[in-house]
């Protein structure tokens, strides 16, 4: 008898999807069926990239590539034919699968899962093993089914939910598994207790040749134990900045009612899964030699492109649309953890809020530390009023700032007292380089005429001096 909470049977695999949940909209209404996964298209013969094309055929181009130039790969692999064109349908159908079980928060996102997949199959011939870090506010995000998914999918995964680097160390070799970390908040959140080990072997092994030293055997000799493999955490909250840095962020939120999923069942989601993962082993196993001199052309740079390369390599190994995807869920994805660090960062977060006040205040040059204080603590959405035991003080806010060589300096001001203050011309430099893209400056005033002797000077005007300690420039007189 027919299993009624099984998909429909189809000719081509076996089983027949319902539609893809797009993220951030659920199903769409209009489409019943979708083509099935887990073999060939239907109107294309089978045949893997190892019987139908050499490796060095597929290695990928090493020629500059941004958004607007033809994709890499040829006219060939635009077309869809050859290898090329293969590797594009099989990131496809992995894609259309992933997007059935999981309702991701972008398209980007679902683009950046697809892609992670498929590079841990080279991940041998890789020079950096990029992170996945899906994190969530609360329970319920769909986090472990993601793991769920991408277990039967990565190559060789190794699933823990707490483990130590001993274990790590000694199942990462030559060829190492793929790490899939569920429940990682509980092994850096604030109750984990000391876990630096396990925080310094996953951050080391983003690099290949960052080994990890330890003495070993009976005869306590200096073993270098290999930290290089890619891994997937999954946790409530954010991991630590260091892992963060060097992982591409899935931020994950509960689903809406209108959004709808296949619920994930062992007996037909994982033979077309696997069915996937040996597609994907079949055509990329064989080019892990030709990947590891691959140089593409990378919309962004630094860590963040260390991290993204190896998904824009099987991109362009891919061609068709696959490699302007890749690049554009690139700029989309990191420019957002731009945008994240700035609003989660209290330092960067302290800058642009001085800067408001300063605007607010546009006549003034300097101001005094307890107004500067009061204004921000006033803000009722930003974090200062409950910052410390007793909300910020002068004490915190010089701390906060010191890293940007910013301090306070004595002032006097139009009452004729002294106080600490801080002058505009001091955060100039540091609003630059951490929150760029300022209001107008506001012009400075002129400087008055040196006072005649012996006569006192006018009162000052509130500002500190703009020239450096020690120089000629000193407070500007009343007018």
């Amino acid at each position: 008898m027919k299993d009624p909470t099984s998909p429909a049977t189809s000719e081509a695999s076996g089983v027949a999807w319902p539609p893809i949940a797009v993220p951030g909209q659920g199903l769409p209404r209009d489409r019943q069926t979708c083509p099935a996964i887990g073999g060939p298209p239907a109107d294309a013969p089978h045949r893997s990239s190892r019987d139908s094309q050499p490796a060095e055929a597929s290695a990928p181009t090493t020629a500059l590539y941004s958004a607007s130039d033809p994709a890499p790969g040829g006219p060939e692999a635009q077309d869809g034919g050859g290898a090329a064109g293969e590797g594009g349908a099989m990131l496809d159908d992995l894609r259309t699968a992933i997007g059935r079980y999981v309702v991701l928060p972008s398209d980007e996102a679902l683009t950046a899962v697809t892609l992670w997949v498929a590079a841990s199959h080279i991940q041998p011939g890789l020079q950096h093993a990029p992170r996945l870090a899906v994190v969530g506010p609360t329970k319920g995000c769909g986090k472990s089914r993601l793991l769920d998914v991408l277990y039967e999918t990565v190559h060789q995964p190794m699933m823990t939910v707490n483990t130590s680097p001993a274990v790590i160390f000694r199942v990462i070799g030559k060829n190492p598994p793929t790490l899939l970390v569920d429940e990682a908040d509980t092994i850096f959140g604030p109750k984990a207790g000391d876990k630096e080990d396990l925080r310094g072997l996953l951050n080391a092994g983003h690099q290949r040749n960052r080994p990890a030293w330890r003495i070993s055997g009976p005869e306590h000799k200096p073993t270098a134990f290999p930290t290089f493999a890619m891994a997937a955490l999954a946790g409530i909250g954010d991991l630590p900045d260091t892992i963060m840095d060097r992982a591409i962020v899935i931020r994950m939120q509960k689903r809406k009612p209108g959004e709808r999923i296949t619920p994930f069942r062992s007996r037909y989601s994982v033979p077309e899964l696997h069915a996937l993962r040996d597609r994907l082993a079949d055509w990329l196993v064989p080019l892990r030699g030709t990947v590891a001199g691959a140089v593409p052309k990378m919309p962004v740079e630094d860590r963040a492109a260390d991290t993204w390369e190896p998904l824009v390599i099987v991109a362009d190994l891919a061609g068709g649309h696959w490699p302007a995807r890749a690049r554009a869920a690139c700029l989309a994805m990191t420019g957002n953890e731009v945008v994240q660090d700035e609003q989660t960062t209290l330092k960067t977060r302290l800058l642009r809020d001085i800067r408001r006040v300063f605007d607010q205040e546009s006549g003034k040059e300097a101001l005094r530390s307890q107004d500067l204080l009061a204004v921000l603590i006033q803000d009722a959405e930003a974090p200062w009023a409950e910052y410390g035991t007793k909300g910020m003080n002068a004490y915190h806010l010089a701390n906060l700032l010191r890293d940007f060589g910013i301090s306070p300096a004595n002032c006097r001001f139009e009452n004729g007292r002294q106080a600490k203050a801080y002058a505009r011309n001091q955060f100039v430099d540091a609003w630059a380089r951490y929150c760029p893209d300022p209001a107008p400056s506001v012009p400075t005033a002129e400087v008055p005429a040196r006072p005649t002797r012996g006569r006192p000077p006018a009162p000052p005007s509130g500002t500190l001096p703009t020239g450096p300690p020690g120089g000629p420039a000193g407070p500007r007189a009343t007018r």
